[in-house]
């Protein structure tokens, strides 16, 4: 054929276009070949880079170059991912110490398909796992400038704070009544000592920590059914090893006999071997004296949860502003393009002349 001559096979309609380019840049690793007005709006709930936001936006003909964040923004988008990522290892810290806890003993394992069991480390677990997916998702979100997850971020910490504030007026409503109840619950404790483990371990510590040894005095481990003078077992007319003045007896392990026969002695002779004072005194009077580190600590935890919603809700701001400045240019240079020719494959506009 000719130069200059046409193939027949080629339709009419083809002859006006232009060849497609086979050397147009790849598109970016996390962008899809979608047009630009909607890798903007979808940005905002991607993990891409910003590098590759950036370098996407500053290789499309027409569109003017992503703004960067601004050194303060940096800091704070910084500053809220290790945080959270500090608080999202101690949560997992504990997501793994509750589920230890749990698989020692045995309720993991044990009536599958049940009720949860009523465990302190099935709280712990609990807790820790909603720590650490709220805090990783403030982590991630900081990281990758993703809005989604920084709103989702925000909605926990707002659940947390709602949870905090209705704890302490809990607290603050029934702190006279709770301390009027210390004794009962001991008492309760005291029935139900080898019932339960976490319960029992609980109320070792408290007698070991504060020096006391039952509710109101030691004479109220008569009604354990395990400790009463009246028991066959051999724990009869005995206290646990924690109301021992020195359970150890200077040595490495903790003598689990030193309570034996206690109950049997006169005050005299029990007082050289165990605490005679209950712990009902005691634990309130160590509440009274912590009460007001107590609630130092929970401001203090308030007010970083406080700081921590203002930093994200800046960055939302800084984001938002960005993403607007970015389109901006699309919007004034559709603007000025005016109206498009039709592709070749559109029909051909009405003649109003024909008309």
């Amino acid at each position: 054929m000719e130069e200059g001559e046409r193939s027949p096979l080629l339709s009419q309609e083809t002859a006006g276009q232009k060849p497609l380019s086979v050397h147009s840049p790849p598109t970016a690793g996390c962008l899809d070949p979608v047009p630009w007005e909607d890798q903007v709006d979808a940005w905002g709930c991607s993990c891409c880079p910003p590098e590759t936001k950036r370098q996407a936006l500053r290789g499309t003909p027409g569109k003017g170059p992503a703004p960067s964040l601004s050194t303060g923004s940096s800091c704070i988008k910084y500053l809220i991912f290790f945080s959270n990522f500090l608080f999202s290892l101690l949560g997992l810290l504990a997501l793994a110490i509750g589920l230890w806890g749990l698989a020692v003993k045995g309720s993991l394992g044990s009536d599958l398909g049940g009720p949860l069991p009523v465990d302190p480390m099935l709280g712990l677990t609990l807790g820790g796992l909603v720590v650490s997916t709220v805090s990783l998702a403030g982590c991630l979100g900081a990281l990758c400038e993703n809005t989604c997850l920084l709103r989702g971020f925000s909605g926990g910490i707002l659940a947390f704070l709602v949870l905090e504030a209705l704890a302490g007026a809990l607290v603050v409503a029934l702190w006279g009544p709770l301390q009027d109840s210390l004794e009962h619950t001991l008492r309760v404790a005291i029935v139900h000592y080898q019932d339960d483990a976490d319960l029992r371990f609980l109320l070792d510590q408290v007698q070991l920590g504060l020096k006391c040894c039952g509710a109101a005095s030691y004479q109220d481990w008569q009604q354990n059914l395990y400790f009463n003078c009246s028991s066959p077992g051999v724990q009869a007319c005995s206290l646990p090893a924690s109301c021992c003045i020195d359970p150890r007896e200077d040595g490495a392990s903790v003598n689990d006999q030193c309570g034996f026969g206690a109950l049997g002695l006169d005050a005299d002779a029990a007082q050289r071997v165990v605490h005679l004072e209950g712990c009902g005194p005691p634990l309130r009077r160590w509440l009274r004296a912590n009460l007001a580190a107590s609630g130092g600590y929970a401001i203090a935890v308030v007010l970083l949860q406080g700081a921590e919603l203002l930093l994200v809700a800046r960055l939302l701001g800084v984001l938002a502003a960005r993403r607007g400045a970015a389109s901006g240019p699309r919007a004034r240079g559709e603007d000025r393009a005016g109206p498009q020719s039709p592709g070749p494959g559109a029909p051909p506009a009405a003649d109003p002349a024909r008309g």
